[in-house]
């Protein structure tokens, strides 16, 4: 096994994109294979060494990042096993932890399927995904992760591996988890028994429900309960077509129209994807993009899955509900074919990088919301957003996952005032979204940055549930320790 503590190898590993500082390691392990990784954790038992769990940097909440933990990169545990096609319109995949998302992608399109979760960023590592129960634009249609795992191979913090398919371990009507390892040791525990919020997107603490399957408390828990080293993936046939379209809109009114007849269960359309942008995120988007038109009060990115026999009738059906709701149709932006779609996907991922670059002139970083409700108080909490940063005289970009009413508040501050000011907002808008009901994380997680935040939606009733399952599978809390449950709650379970 590969070991590197020079300054030069480690900085990497300090940093992902949640701008999280002063992070240290005394060194970074590649293990090369699973045993390999069982071993190194198996000799580190009983707290000889703690580890920092590194994907590929691309997370936003310093779940990767270090404090005076060893380091285990993933990166070399990257094997795709071939396809298998287990029955009609299904197939699965194997995969290493490290294995990159979009080599998976790329593999499984070769044969003519595609495995449904889209992270944005398509750098980041399949176990690291799974960790995180990662979503995307296509989540509105096909879920999370988690929808799509049928198997999972998790490293143990004693080194134990368990490999796990679904169904093999359910939660019995106790709501014990009773598990016994290779070795013939038995662990026992009981899941958490805090609410879950009524929202379709949820990534935030442990996942937790009655008669649950034990893979799934794994799927989510941001690595403090084990590795990710193996998983097999549920992949879905290829669509022949997909229409993918940018609609704006004069008023914000026809838009929140639009997006309702579009999730009717009795609509004959029926996207994948129902993605946003408000004014100012597209004011931002002009400056690359000057055919973006004015005075719009946003736009709706949608992705139909349609077939050659079918795609006149579903662009026809498309065309009345876009007229239907007032749209600005003639300034509209339809894409059918591969290369067109490959320019407005390269739109759609253009914004961060222009805030970025904007950013990079300001002072400070911006604050950013991951929140979701249940649909009937969407409305409101993306009215409190705007009013909020209004009075305020921020500046902000509202986009996102508009499907799953799910969006992201980036407030980008031109001062040190500003931030501070922000960072006071950050609390107030937590505060609404679990008013509401909603979730402190739908999609990025908490990982170290939000680990603060999530009493506010669990108690300390339930963050010390959390503390006592990770207590149950990683008793010399060796694993990713900081992230989503505060240290001191887990030091108050150990005394």
């Amino acid at each position: 096994m590969i070991y590197k503590h020079d300054p030069s190898s480690i900085q990497g590993f300090l940093e992902d994109t949640s701008n999280l500082k002063n992070g240290h390691t005394p060194g970074v392990f590649f293990p090369e294979t699973v045993e390999e990784l069982s071993g190194l954790l198996k000799e580190s038992e009983g707290g000889k060494r703690r580890f920092t769990i590194a994907g590929n940097g691309t997370g936003t909440t310093g779940g990767r990042i270090p404090f005076g933990e060893y380091v285990i990169s993933m990166q070399r545990l990257n094997r795709i096993g071939e396809l298998q096609v287990t029955g009609e319109g299904k197939a699965c995949m194997s995969v290493e932890g490290g294995a990159m998302l979009d080599d998976i992608q790329k593999k499984a399109e070769a044969s003519g399927w595609f495995y449904p979760p889209d992270p944005t960023e398509k750098l980041c590592f399949i176990g690291s995904t799974i960790a995180n129960n990662s979503s995307g634009a296509r989540s509105f249609k096909y879920g999370s992760t988690r929808a799509h795992i049928s198997r999972i191979v998790v490293v143990l913090a004693g080194g134990d591996t368990l490999g796990l398919s679904r169904g093999e371990c359910m939660a019995d009507e106790n709501s014990i988890f009773r598990i016994t390892l290779l070795n013939g040791r038995r662990v026992e525990f009981e899941r958490p028994h805090y609410t879950m919020p009524a929202t379709s997107k949820h990534n935030a603490g442990y996942f937790s429900k009655e008669g649950m399957d034990l893979v799934d408390l794994f799927i989510g828990s941001e690595g403090t309960l084990g590795v990710i080293a193996e998983a097999d993936l549920m992949l879905t046939p290829l669509p022949q077509a997909i229409i993918s379209c940018l609609v704006y809109f004069g008023e914000m009114d026809d838009l929140f129209g639009f997006v309702e007849r579009l999730k009717n269960p009795e609509s004959a359309i029926a996207p994948r994807a129902i993605e946003f942008f408000d004014s100012n995120a597209l004011t931002f988007l002009r400056r690359n993009y000057p055919e973006v038109p004015e005075q719009t009060a946003g736009a709706i990115f949608i992705e139909l899955e349609t077939t050659m026999e079918s795609e006149e009738r579903d662009l026809e059906l498309l065309f009345a509900e876009m007229e239907s709701c007032n749209a600005m149709t003639g300034e509209s932006w339809i894409a059918l074919d591969r290369e067109e779609q490959m320019r407005m996907r390269e739109f759609r991922h253009a914004l961060p990088l222009i805030v970025n670059d904007w950013l990079s002139r300001q002072e400070e970083s911006k604050i950013s919301t991951d929140m979701a409700v249940p649909e009937p108080a969407f409305r409101e909490l993306f009215d409190f957003y705007r009013s909020s940063c209004q009075l305020h005289g921020f500046v902000y970009i509202i986009f996102g996952h508009i499907g799953d009413c799910h969006l992201h508040l980036n407030i980008l501050p031109r001062s040190r005032d500003e931030f501070l000011l922000a960072k006071q907002l950050y609390r107030k808008l937590v505060e609404k979204a679990l008013s509401l009901g909603g979730t402190l994380s739908a999609e990025h997680g908490i990982g170290k940055l939000k680990a603060e935040y999530l009493a506010g939606m669990y108690h300390e009733s339930g963050i010390r549930e959390m503390a006592r399952v990770k207590r149950a599978l990683d008793p010399s809390v060796m694993l990713n320790r900081g992230n989503i449950i505060p240290p001191e709650y887990l030091e108050t379970e150990h005394n």
